[in-house]
């Protein structure tokens, strides 16, 4: 049956501008590429948009520590995501930047509305101030002791230990980050968003977005605590949009950041005429809209910005998919034992196939942690991708190369094996769809056993010394490069950059989904060259050698 076409927008978390690309990071973009390019190859109209994240107070400081503008700094840094992010296959149709004046306008436009609907007000409250700085603190930049849970060393906004949210004012024994002293605390008037006043309409969201259940009981702890109004509003000095009206206010960078992804979108609207801006952020069009996010900013995505996007007249996300935090054998990342490990660390010494598989197999829909083991990683990617998927080209290649000019043969020596493979690809893109892709290679890979149990069978090896058995060798091997073709459309969203090069070996131009179910009889075929090497152990400890060294 075919598919009916869809137009989804897909956005991944904006990663701030302060920093490297991790494998931490990583987790979340190579979950969210793999379900777009899945989407892409099943015929949809699917746009992927990001933007590095650059407001706020670190960037702010770091500018001024590096003695350039924020400007150029978050340039530098933009250039150096979307490089590490190309070379990981991560392709969007727009990486742009929040600090745009498709954003401003837009977080403006946003702004008035809500205040014309009675959604901002102002209020005076008691901040932490350094006085050694100058300055008042962000909730990031004040660190003590977690009220709920006695925890030392926690952010002024949440405890990463037990979950609880506060404020810098709630911590016991607060200290400043930036000079180490003790905050005071002084008035200062701010710009508030009625949180309180959307818990129905954000409880109607929630059931039609159909979250996963994780998700959906963090929502319910947040609701049973109370919904607070959200502050909105920092003060000068501060690197973001300036509030309209005032001289040394400016819109918090979690206000502008969702905003980003409508913006990113925007400049690519201007620049396409096949893309209609309010198709994808108005109500009432048949177009979906999805967030990839970590499960630390459930709260800003599924509670702040649908109320921000109802109460400003936009439409509120098809859903918000989050996923866990990596561990590395085990444990948290750690610098000190070379787990910390940046994604230019990874492709100094290893395929970026590996991760992408090795992450797919481990992936869920759920917010489960999600652990890279090392050895684990060697010897899985060792035996899935190079000994069983990419075995089965390099066991018939040679064959059909050398004794039939690269010619395959006209017909399947067994069109019933290759009818269980086409029969499984409803399957296989169910568990993509739903975003279950360890299920997904696994059926995958059971598949790879097949086929090579068929090879082992049939030894084309044996077949090839006889001559009058050539016909039966060409439509064995024809079968079992059908068999290896029909698992590389299958995993052309999880390794792409191997799927190019596989369609290349098979002389095809483009794949759809659905050619995985039609076999490539009588065509010919290029010399192979192998597609995937082994992980080696030393590369392995040379990447952990690095990331210590760093």
């Amino acid at each position: 049956m075919p598919v009916k076409p869809r137009k989804i927008l897909v956005s991944n978390a904006l990663p701030y501008a302060n920093g490297s690309i991790h494998m931490g990071h990583l987790v979340e973009y190579l979950q969210g590429n793999i379900w777009i390019r899945f989407q892409k190859l099943r015929g949809h109209q699917c746009t992927y948009i990001c933007a590095s994240d650059v407001h706020g107070t670190p960037v702010m400081l770091k500018a001024r520590e590096l003695g350039i503008s924020p400007e150029e700094l978050t340039e530098q840094v933009s250039a150096e995501f979307l490089r590490d992010f190309s070379d990981f296959g991560i392709e969007f149709d727009n990486y742009y930047t929040t600090h745009s004046p498709e954003n401003e306008a837009l977080v403006g436009e946003m702004f008035e509305t809500l205040r014309a609907n009675g959604d901002i007000y102002t209020k005076t409250i008691e901040q932490a101030y350094d006085e050694k700085e100058g300055m008042f603190l962000p909730d990031r930049f004040v660190r003590g002791t977690c009220p709920r849970c006695g925890t030392d060393d926690q952010y002024g906004d949440a405890c990463e230990n037990c979950g609880a949210t506060y404020t810098p004012a709630d911590l016991i024994d607060p200290i400043s980050v930036l000079s180490g002293s003790t905050p005071i605390k002084r008035d200062s008037e701010h710009y508030f968003f009625r949180l309180s006043q959307y818990e129905q309409r954000l409880r109607d969201w929630m059931q039609s977005a159909a979250l996963e259940k994780s998700v959906l009981a963090k929502l319910e702890e947040w609701f049973e605590t109370g919904l607070q109004d959200w502050d909105i509003s920092r003060d000068a000095p501060y690197f973001g949009f300036r509030i309209p009206g005032t001289d040394d206010k400016y819109f918090y960078v979690w206000l502008d950041a969702p905003v980003g992804y409508a913006a990113s979108f925007r400049n690519l609207c201007d620049r396409r005429d096949d893309l209609d801006f309010d198709e994808y952020w108005r109500p009432g069009h048949d177009t979906e809209l999805y967030h990839f996010i970590g499960k630390d900013i459930m709260y800003f995505h599924t509670l702040f910005w649908p109320a921000v996007l109802q109460g400003a007249g936009f439409r509120t996300p098809t859903s918000v998919f989050a996923h866990g935090f990596l561990t590395v054998n085990g444990q948290k990342m750690s610098k000190s034992r070379g787990t910390f490990i940046n994604a230019r660390t990874y492709l100094d010494h290893l395929h970026p196939a590996h991760l992408r598989y090795y992450y797919a197999a481990k992936l869920g829909p759920t917010i489960e942690d999600l652990d890279l083991n090392l050895d684990d990683f060697a010897a899985r990617v060792n035996s899935d991708l190079v000994g069983k998927l990419v075995n089965i080209a390099s066991r018939c290649a040679g064959f059909i190369n050398k004794r039939f000019d690269g010619q395959l043969a006209t017909e399947l020596h067994a069109p019933e094996l290759h009818a269980t493979f086409a029969d499984s690809a409803d399957e296989i893109a169910e568990h993509y769809e739903r975003r279950e892709y360890s299920k997904a290679m696994r059926v995958i890979m059971a598949l790879a056993d097949e086929a090579n149990r068929y090879i082992d069978e049939q030894k084309p090896w044996v077949m090839a010394k006889d001559e009058a058995q050539l016909g039966a060798v060409q439509a064995v091997c024809t079968q079992g490069i059908n068999l290896f073709r029909s698992l590389m459309i299958y995993l052309t969203p999880v390794i792409p950059g191997v799927a190019d090069d596989a369609r290349a070996f098979l002389q095809e131009q483009h794949w759809h989904w659905d050619d995985a179910k039609t076999p490539l009889l009588g065509a010919t075929i290029s010399q192979f060259k192998p597609l995937l090497t082994r992980v080696e152990p030393e590369q392995i400890s040379n990447m952990v050698k690095q990331s210590k060294q760093s």
